[in-house]
């Protein structure tokens, strides 16, 4: 229970989501976090104290102020943003953390939605982007909260001009970047709706789709209001417990080593999981690909594969490549892990082909993809970063002797296969 000297709004904290604002004596905030239940989360750090920070933090705490929130999604953005314009002290103390995330809205014609590892964010590259959003302590929670907002607001992480429609849009959860059935304009209004959620104006993005449903019934245009339906239904029926669930306890304010270790499974680094990928093709015969695992830079042999291709006919790097990639993530029902980076050795070509399949899954999160290109002589290593991607790219400099690495393992275990093959033809 929590002590009667210590003040609590109302007098009573309320059995839902919302964010909790714990402050000393002289009123300054020590502390902001998100719950499901604002009730049985600010209970807990009263009955289950878990470290010698938690429990000095407890001890200033004088009165404790709240925010209810018609949603999980919505206290976890107020949450981050409120740390973010008052910087507790105690909340400071656990971004030492560098699991923290950012969400960023890419600045392109067809903007994106993008987690993004605080390791990989700095204030200089903010201007970089459309809008930016956080720091979070899970992106495990933001991925869950972007999924479930798809359904009311349809973004895209889809590159224009591509041959077929993604997954996405064939249930209703991409408006057709992928293959131009929505302008630039049509779509800047989808994303203007994105960052409106993110930025807790949900009440007007349902006045205003009310609005424009009963304006396209009246008009007849009974596709546009059945569609605008659908949404407003989604947005007002949001089922988000699950976004905070496995973090609504007492955070422990300066984490184990243990729990950096478990933190690391779910939110890898840029360099946790990284897949890199080789086409093999030598004289348009028995062409293979590669997949190579390194994890935090070191190679992981057992998690190597590798793939004959069988749907090319002739030397076809980007056919070769898009089938490879779409084999691989086949399995992603059958234990294998998601990568945090995709490398492709090649040039802007077989970048934009294996960004034709990642934008296709059914995902809610953005896997990062470059290559290396060797160039025409074979004599140099340029990274080929896509705009979507170019905040990672002073990270990417920085740790380019891996990447080579791996390339050069990609490269290496693709021939070694194709030669292998190319022997039982003889």
């Amino acid at each position: 229970m929590i002590p009667k000297p210590v003040k609590i709004k109302n007098g009573q904290l309320p059995d839902k989501p919302g964010v909790y604002i714990m402050k000393d004596k002289p009123g300054e905030i020590l502390y902001i976090g998100k719950a499901t239940s604002l009730k049985r989360r600010v209970e807990s750090y009263f009955t289950k104290p878990r470290t010698d920070l938690i429990q000095e933090m407890v001890s200033k705490i004088a009165s404790i102020d709240y925010l209810e929130q018609p949603t999980a999604i919505e206290a976890l953005f107020l949450e981050a943003s409120l740390i973010k314009l008052h910087q507790p002290y105690y909340n400071i103390m656990e971004k030492d953390d560098k699991s923290f995330s950012y969400l960023v809205i890419t600045n392109e014609d067809f903007p994106r939605p993008y987690i993004l590892r605080a390791t990989d964010f700095d204030d200089s590259s903010a201007g970089l982007y459309k809008a930016v959003y956080g720091p979070f302590k899970s992106a495990r929670a933001v991925r869950a909260s972007l999924d479930i907002i798809r359904k009311a607001i349809p973004w895209s992480i889809c590159s224009p001009g591509q041959k077929r429609s993604c997954f996405y849009y064939s249930i209703k959860q991409c408006p057709g970047v992928c293959i131009g059935t929505i302008s630039k304009r049509e779509y800047a209004k989808v994303i203007r709706d994105l960052m409106a959620f993110f930025n807790g104006k949900r009440t007007d993005i349902v006045r205003r789709y009310k609005k424009e449903m009963q304006v396209a019934s009246k008009a007849q245009k009974y596709e546009q209001a059945k569609e605008l339906r659908d949404r407003l239904y989604a947005l007002e029926h949001v089922h988000d417990i699950s976004v905070l669930a496995k973090d609504d306890e007492p955070s422990s304010l300066t984490p184990s080593r243990h729990q950096m270790e478990e933190g690391a499974s779910e939110d890898t680094g840029l360099f946790g999981r990284v897949e890199g990928y080789d086409i093999s093709n030598i004289s348009g015969t028995s062409a293979t690909g590669s997949m190579v695992v390194f994890k935090h830079g070191t190679p992981v042999k057992g998690l190597y594969r590798k793939f004959k291709i069988r749907t090319v006919i002739g030397p076809d790097d980007y056919a070769s490549l898009r089938e490879v990639l779409r084999r691989r993530f086949r399995h992603r029902e059958n234990g294998w892990e998601w990568p945090d980076l995709i490398l492709i050795d090649g040039g802007a070509g077989q970048v934009s082909s294996a960004m034709d399949v990642i934008s296709d899954l059914e995902i809610a999160r953005v896997i990062p993809v470059i290559g290396i290109a060797k160039g025409p002589n074979r004599d140099r290593d340029e990274l080929i970063v896509p705009p979507a991607f170019i905040a990672l790219k002073e990270s990417l400099e920085k740790q380019k002797d891996i990447l080579v690495h791996v390339r050069d393992e990609s490269h290496r275990f693709a021939i070694a296969y194709h030669r292998k093959l190319r022997g039982k033809l003889k």
